[in-house]
C-alpha cells in the first residue's frame, strides 16, 4: 500500500528526494530543485510543479490532472515509465531523454525544445506550440497532435501520425521511417532529407515540399497551393486534385488530375526514370524545361 503525502506546500532542495511507493496528492512543489528526483512509483495527483527539475532518474510515474508552471522547466529527463494526462505544462525543455513515456490530454503552450531523445511515446489528444518537438525521438505513436511549431520530429525515426495537424515549417527534416494518415500539414520545406517518409489521405500545403527525400510515399492526399515540390525525390504519389508545380524528381511515379507546371532539366537530373500521369488528358503540365 502507497503512503500519502496530501495538501502541502514543500519546499527547498530535494523535497522528496528518493521516495518510493508514495501518493501525492493536492501539493505545491514550491522553490526547490530536483523534488522528486531518483523516486519511483509515485502517483501524483493534482499538483502544482513551480520549480525547475521536478522528476529527473525516476521511474514508474503517473501524473493526472497538475500543472508544470513556466519556472518547473526541463521537468522530466532521464525517467522512464511515466504516464502524463489531462495536465497543463507551461513549462519549456520538459521530457529529454525518456523511455516509455504516455501523454495525453495535455496542452504544452510553451513547448520549446521538448521532448528531445525520448523512445517508446505515445501522445493522445496533445496540443503543443513550439520549435524542434520531437527532435531525435525513436518509436512513437501519436493520436491527435496538434503542433503549432517549425522543425518538429528532426532526426526522429519509426514515427506513426494520425489524425492530426502540424502548422509546422521543416517537418521531418532528417528522420526516417515516419507515417502520417489523416492528417493536414502545413509548412515550407516538408520533409528534406527524410528517408521512408510516408502520408496516407493529408492534407498539405508547402513551399518545396517533399524533396530530398528517399523513399517518399503518397497515397489519396491533396496538394493545396504546394509548389516546386518533389525535387531530387525517389516518389510514389498518388495525388488528388491538381499540383501547383513539380521541379525535377530524381525517380518514380507521379500521378494527380493535373499539373499546372512541371520542370525536368536533364543536366541535374534524367527525366525517363519519373513517370507523370495526368488523369484529366485535357490538362497536360505545362513544361517549364525538358532534356
Amino acid at each position: 500500500m502507497k503512503k500519502i503525502c496530501e495538501a502541502k506546500t514543500l519546499t527547498g532542495e530535494r523535497a522528496l528526494f528518493k521516495s518510493e511507493n508514495l501518493t501525492v496528492c493536492d501539493c505545491i512543489f514550491a522553490d526547490g530543485e530536483s523534488p522528486l528526483k531518483e523516486s519511483c512509483n509515485i502517483d501524483v495527483i493534482d499538483c502544482l510543479f513551480k520549480w525547475k527539475y521536478p522528476l529527473w532518474y525516476c521511474h514508474d510515474i503517473n501524473v493526472r490532472n497538475s500543472t508544470w508552471f513556466e519556472m518547473a522547466r526541463a521537468g522530466v529527463w532521464y525517467t522512464n515509465n511515466i504516464t502524463v494526462s489531462d495536465s497543463a505544462i507551461e513549462a519549456p525543455k520538459n521530457f529529454r531523454r525518456c523511455k516509455g513515456l504516455r501523454i495525453t490530454n495535455t496542452s504544452i503552450p510553451n513547448a520549446e525544445e521538448t521532448l528531445w531523445s525520448c523512445s517508446d511515446v505515445q501522445l493522445e489528444r496533445v496540443i503543443a506550440k513550439g520549435d524542434y518537438l520531437g527532435m531525435n525521438c525513436d518509436n512513437m505513436t501519436i493520436d491527435g497532435l496538434t503542433l503549432y511549431g517549425n522543425y518538429c520530429f528532426d532526426g526522429a525515426k519509426n514515427v506513426v501520425i494520425k489524425n492530426s495537424k502540424l502548422i509546422s515549417k521543416d517537418a521531418f527534416w532528417n528522420s526516417e521511417g515516419i507515417t502520417v494518415y489523416d492528417s493536414y500539414i502545413s509548412g515550407e520545406y516538408l520533409g528534406w532529407n527524410a528517408k521512408k517518409l510516408t502520408l496516407i489521405n493529408c492534407t498539405v500545403e508547402s513551399l518545396q515540399g517533399m524533396c530530398y527525400i528517399e523513399d517518399l510515399v503518397m497515397k489519396g492526399c491533396k496538394l493545396i497551393n504546394t509548389t516546386l515540390a518533389f525535387e531530387y525525390s525517389s516518389v510514389d504519389a498518388d495525388i488528388l486534385g491538381s499540383i501547383d508545380s513539380v521541379i525535377n524528381p530524381k525517380s518514380g511515379r507521379i500521378c494527380a488530375d493535373s499539373i499546372d507546371k512541371l520542370i525536368m532539366d536533364s543536366s541535374k537530373i534524367d527525366p525517363k526514370l519519373t513517370t507523370i500521369i495526368c488523369r484529366n488528358n485535357n490538362n497536360k503540365p505545362k513544361i517549364g524545361m525538358t532534356g
